[in-house]
């Protein structure tokens, strides 16, 4: 193989790897519940934002090919 298989391949491996926006946020939803942290909020409504989602899903998408 070469160099850019190799990357390709470790490229599709941490993105099968990570958890999806859709389970981060609902973790963050569980941790604001819990104790209302300004920066936990900050980052879960990011992870609302359907630009995120899209970016997250197009990833996923193309590393599945």
């Amino acid at each position: 193989m070469d160099e850019a298989m190799v990357s390709a391949e470790r490229w599709r491996g941490q993105v099968q790897a990570q958890g999806s926006v859709e389970q981060d946020r609902e973790a963050l939803a569980q941790l604001i519940e819990y104790d209302h942290d300004p920066f936990e909020t900050e980052l879960y409504e990011s992870s609302s934002d359907p630009q995120n989602w899209l970016i997250d899903r197009a990833e996923r998408s193309y590393a599945s090919q």
